[in-house]
């Protein structure tokens, strides 16, 4: 078991009201949170990333407790080693497609010199086959090489696990089939556990080892 995540959060904006109450244990390398729109997945995934405080519960992962509401611990996202690609890949729009890469590993919030070259972003930029627009800006790019782009920058920290909020939902339907082959070959030569959201079946026929159905807020079949 890789992540043991319990956490419940009322969300007091929200109306009706909506509470998240999560309980899930991560027993396979890549599992699928699956279930409509609305449901907390995303809560869920921010949770886990450190964005999100529950009000009570825990976060832990391969054992070690990065929320844990009884013995007062929180780690800030920076120390949970943890690689999010958000659903809108979140992008820097004035940085180079190398800089954003890079962006994760630099200390504090200096931008990455646009002449540098370091290895393990290089790596990753041709691991995904971005590296020849890798001086381009993100709005000069396609919408697969912007996923891409974002995936590169999750995972040229070696993170501890992956979380995706729905990564392909922006592309088409050729598109996505093979980034999701891209990713399953990633995924099968690094081990990295991964966590990713969904509303979408192929996603689940894809990554679902363990697939965890959320509805209303709460896990409700695993």
């Amino acid at each position: 078991m890789w992540l043991d995540l319990q956490v419940h959060r009322p969300m007091q904006a929200a109306t009706p009201q909506f509470v998240l109450d999560v309980a899930l244990q991560c027993t396979q390398r890549q599992v699928v949170l699956f279930g409509p729109s609305g449901a907390g997945k995303s809560l869920t995934l921010k949770a886990v990333a450190g964005l999100l405080r529950p009000w009570r519960g825990h976060v832990r992962l391969q054992g070690q407790a990065l929320f844990d509401s009884s013995a007062r611990v929180n780690l800030p996202p920076q120390r949970r080693r943890l690689g999010y690609v958000f659903q809108d890949y979140a992008l820097f729009p004035h940085l180079s497609v190398r800089q954003n890469v890079a962006f994760g590993l630099e200390r504090g919030w200096f931008n990455p010199r646009r002449g540098a070259r370091i290895d393990a972003v290089e790596r990753w930029l041709h691991a995904f086959r971005i590296d020849h627009v890798a001086d381009l800006l993100p709005s000069q790019v396609s919408g697969g090489q912007r996923q891409r782009t974002a995936l590169a920058r999750a995972l040229v920290t070696q993170p501890q696990a992956l979380l995706l909020d729905e990564p392909f939902a922006a592309l088409d339907h050729d598109l996505r089939q093979h980034l999701r082959q891209e990713l399953q070959a990633v995924l099968d030569e690094t081990g990295i556990p991964l966590l990713l959201i969904s509303h979408d079946p192929h996603d689940v026929d894809m990554f679902g080892q363990q697939v965890a159905r959320m509805v209303d807020g709460r896990i409700v079949s695993d």
